[in-house]
């Protein structure tokens, strides 16, 4: 039989919202704001490090960074992260989630001021120390998606807890907007102040030297918000969820949810030593109560990743396929990093904000099944809307057409999975296995950014060999590239299927926490997928 719910996690589920909500949303939150600002922001100067650092003198085009390095500079970061989730999701259920907490803040702000700090005598040298110090953000970074996504659904109410969790995810989406915004106003500056010629006019004098300092600031700034949130998050306790199931101190968990929920809370040590159960992760019994429930996380959150990261790292080459950002031989060094912020920017905001904060509205009243399957399915209409007439849309009458149905797609990947892969592992394990399982579930959707990262990248390049990017063989094309993200988001309609419906559930029912071993239904009958 079940066991009776602790009354500190009733109250909890139970609470009408309150402002230690909204200050927990905020102080989370800034976390992903801080990680999308310092994850996208390379993506607007890796042009500039190109110009600065690898021109070659009498070359018709502007320098641009080897395909391998290139390569690093972009995925570097992702590799961070994927370690850094995996390792701080196993610690969050180890040493607890506030413990853990403030050691990937501190991580994100050392390493942020470190990246624009990077030194070295050549070109390589600077190129191999930002790659070593942005290694190090993104593994602070990944321990933020384990350890922000189960604080907040541990101290959410289970009537909102999907909205909750989703809107410290959508502050990704301020993140990017933040960081296109930064990137235009040090670029617009530094290029009234410091203005120069276009690249085709005179080609060493295009790239001021003063240009060193715009992807130092812009990759330095990341560091404040981070900073910022430090404080707050040390004072926040840590929550009942893992003090009374995993810790077993049922007195400490009242104590300190007394004091957030403003109630007398009774502490139950008796029964919180009935609660819960001892498998472990790599258990008959996680398999058979969980094992595909993970495999869904895992294998749509890959999918996922593998779309969304290619799109938002190499909006600025699609742009130029498409002639909305000019030529670079007709810009100068600092003028390209405006183009492509603000190009950026107007996607961010026109179609990446609105679709997250979307999500945040409805994804407890439709639930995360309808929204993730609507996402992967239009988000593969779309592509292959793009795709298949490819040509059409690279007349220039058309581009704008272009640029709508580009936006389309990142609307429906954030009105869609790429908010709700982040908030059903947090949902849906039990409490000492929750912080790994969706640190597990992360880190296979950072695989597959690092696929859409380094794949993307030589895969979009075009069919003959004279009109690729400098130092890269040809590709298979954008509209072929475009084919093949098409292809992944359908499969992600398939695997979605995978997931349990969690809305309007309790933790502690999603996961089956207080479930005997014989009392858990057959696989076949447990958590039903479609919401019914």
């Amino acid at each position: 039989m079940a066991n009776d719910q602790l009354q500190v996690l009733n109250a909890l589920d139970l609470a009408k919202t309150q402002w230690y909500h909204f200050t927990a949303i905020v102080i989370a939150g800034m976390g992903f704001f801080t990680d999308a600002y310092d994850l996208f922001c390379i993506s607007m100067v890796t042009k500039l490090l190109g110009r600065i650092y690898y021109h070659t003198n009498g070359d018709l085009k502007p320098g641009t960074l080897p395909p391998n390095i290139a390569a690093a500079v972009n995925g570097v970061a992702f590799c961070g992260t994927l370690a850094g989730q995996l390792f701080f999701g196993w610690l969050g259920d180890k040493m607890g989630r506030k413990r853990v907490y403030g050691m990937t803040l501190m991580l994100m702000v050392i390493a942020s001021i470190a990246s624009g700090l990077s030194f070295g005598k050549s070109a390589n040298g600077v190129m191999a120390t930002l790659c070593f110090f942005r290694f190090w953000l993104g593994f602070g970074i990944g321990g933020d998606y384990p350890l922000s996504a189960t604080i907040m659904s541990e101290y959410a109410n289970k009537k909102t807890r999907g909205a909750f969790i989703a809107a410290v995810f959508a502050m990704q989406g301020f993140g990017i907007l933040t960081g296109g915004v930064v990137a235009i106003i040090i670029s617009a500056a530094f290029n009234a102040r410091f203005p120069a010629p276009a690249y085709g006019v005179n080609a060493i004098a295009s790239t001021p030297p003063e240009a060193d300092y715009v992807w130092r600031i812009i990759l330095m700034f990341g560091a404040i918000p981070a900073a910022m949130t430090y404080y707050w998050r040390m004072k926040m306790p840590e929550t009942a969820r893992y003090t009374a199931l995993v810790a077993k101190n049922a007195k400490q968990a009242a104590a300190d949810m007394s004091k957030v929920l403003q109630v007398e809370i009774e502490a139950e040590q008796e029964k919180v030593e009935d609660q819960g159960n001892s498998f472990g992760l790599f258990s008959k019994q996680f398999l058979h109560r969980h094992g595909l429930h993970l495999l869904g996380t895992t294998t749509t959150w890959f999918l996922l990743d593998i779309a969304f990261y290619s799109q938002n790292l190499f909006q600025k080459d699609i742009f130029s396929a498409i002639g909305w950002i000019p030529n670079a031989s007709k810009m100068n060094a600092i003028n390209e990093v405006f183009r492509i912020a603000r190009a950026q920017t107007l996607i961010a905001l026109c179609s990446t904000v609105p679709g997250y904060w979307f999500t945040v509205a409805f994804i407890d009243r439709i639930g995360r099944f309808a929204i993730q399957l609507m996402g992967f399915f239009f988000m593969t209409v779309f592509m292959f809307a793009l795709a298949i007439p490819y040509d059409h849309w690279t007349h220039r009458d058309n581009r704008i057409g272009f640029v709508i149905m580009y936006s389309l797609t990142f609307f429906f990947a954030n009105f869609g999975p790429n908010a709700t892969t982040f908030v059903v592992p947090a949902e849906i394990f039990p409490a000492r296995l929750r912080s790994t399982c969706h640190g597990i579930s992360a880190a296979s959707g950072k695989a597959g950014a690092i696929v859409g990262a380094f794949g993307f990248l030589y895969l979009s390049q075009s069919k003959d060999p004279t009109k690729t990017d400098k130092g890269y063989p040809p590709g298979i094309g954008v509209k072929n590239a475009l084919l093949i993200l098409g292809g992944v988001n359908f499969l992600g309609i398939l695997f979605t299927f995978l997931v349990p419906e969690a809305n309007g559930k309790s933790l502690e029912e999603m996961s089956q926490e207080n479930e005997e071993e014989d009392d858990v239904p057959a696989p076949s009958r447990e958590n039903r997928t479609v919401p019914v």
